[in-house]
């Protein structure tokens, strides 16, 4: 039998995540990589709206800190002006793009 993708468990409000990717600003992920330059390293954040594809967000910094994430976050809030919750799924504690408390896979609800 095929996976049941109707389910509803480990959401707050009790949403269909699969719905949630019918509209834009409604799910948001976050990614991090790093950049060679001449004069060393340079970090990208980036949030992509999963419905839409895009590129909402970004921060780049010479430093890899939480902060590079949290600005590319801010970029994505300021842009799009959700007007309704945004799911935000973090990556694990070891990933420089973590953001949460110390357990694996947090997720941030984003009410605005």
């Amino acid at each position: 039998m095929g996976a049941d993708h109707s389910s509803t468990q480990g959401t707050p409000d009790g949403e269909n995540r699969i719905d949630r990717l019918h509209a834009p600003d409604t799910a948001w992920v976050t990614d991090i990589t790093y950049i060679k330059t001449m004069e060393g390293f340079a970090y990208l954040a980036v949030v992509i709206d999963l419905f839409s594809r895009r590129v909402i967000g970004w921060s780049l910094q010479s430093r890899q800190t939480s902060e590079v994430v949290l600005q590319a976050l801010h970029m994505a809030v300021w842009r799009r002006k959700p007007q309704n919750t945004v799911l935000v799924p973090t990556r694990a504690p070891s990933s420089p793009a973590w953001i949460g408390s110390a357990s694996c896979g947090t997720t941030i609800w984003f009410t605005p």
